[in-house]
This record gives C-alpha cells, sequence and structure tokens, in this order.
C-alpha cells in the first residue's frame, strides 16, 4: 500500500531546473491540509536531511543550502506537494523524499536528481 510516491526526478546539467512532486493517494484531503508536509533529501554517503517544510497556509521553510532556489508549494485538490529547484547544484545529487513532519508514514521510493557539473 502506498503512501507516498514522488516523481520528476532526473539529470540535469549544473544551473538547470527541476519540479518534483510528491503524491499522497492514501491520505484524505482533510489531514492533507492539515499537516506540515516535508521535502528531504539523501545523498550518496549522506543522512536525510529536511530540505523544505510547508504548512497549508503558511510561509515555508528552507535549509540553508537551499534558501532562494528552492521553492515548496501545496495543492490540497491533488494531495499533493511540489517543490521546484532552479539554480542546481552537483550538491543538490540525492534521491528526495517527501514525508509529513512526523514522518508517520511508510517512505516512499523517493526520486533520483543528479545535477551534473
Amino acid at each position: 500500500q502506498v503512501h507516498l510516491v514522488e516523481s520528476g526526478g532526473g539529470l540535469v546539467q549544473a544551473g538547470g531546473s527541476l519540479r518534483l512532486s510528491c503524491k499522497a493517494p492514501r491520505m484524505i484531503t482533510s489531514t492533507f491540509n492539515s499537516i506540515i508536509m516535508d521535502w528531504y533529501r539523501q545523498g550518496p554517503g549522506k543522512q536525510r536531511e529536511l530540505v523544505a517544510s510547508a504548512a497549508a497556509g503558511r510561509d515555508a521553510n528552507y535549509a540553508e543550502s537551499v534558501k532562494g532556489r528552492f521553492t515548496i508549494t501545496r495543492d490540497s485538490t491533488r494531495k499533493t506537494v511540489y517543490i521546484q529547484m532552479k539554480s542546481l547544484k552537483p550538491e543538490d545529487t540525492a534521491v528526495y523524499y517527501c514525508n509529513t513532519v512526523s514522518k508517520e508514514l511508510p517512505w516512499g521510493q523517493g526520486t533520483q536528481v543528479t545535477v551534473a557539473s
């Protein structure tokens, strides 16, 4: 039973852009609208780290490393969280995941982002 589905990753050149999507198909809309959703990433040989966080109708929060380059948005109709990534750097290479702020859902398969220098 899939709870989170990430997509949109790929191979891009440094300076390029990507938009990732994370859909929560099993979550009811009222729950989706009431909880904070986060994007995480795990680079090669690194621990998973929080990248961006957003509650419905409130300002988002970002890791310092992505501030000004990444933008997290939500679509309650589609129960989907997006992250728009621009000015990508090789150090952004990672598998990207989403989850609730309490990480209560099983992790999805993630989506691989590879930034070539």
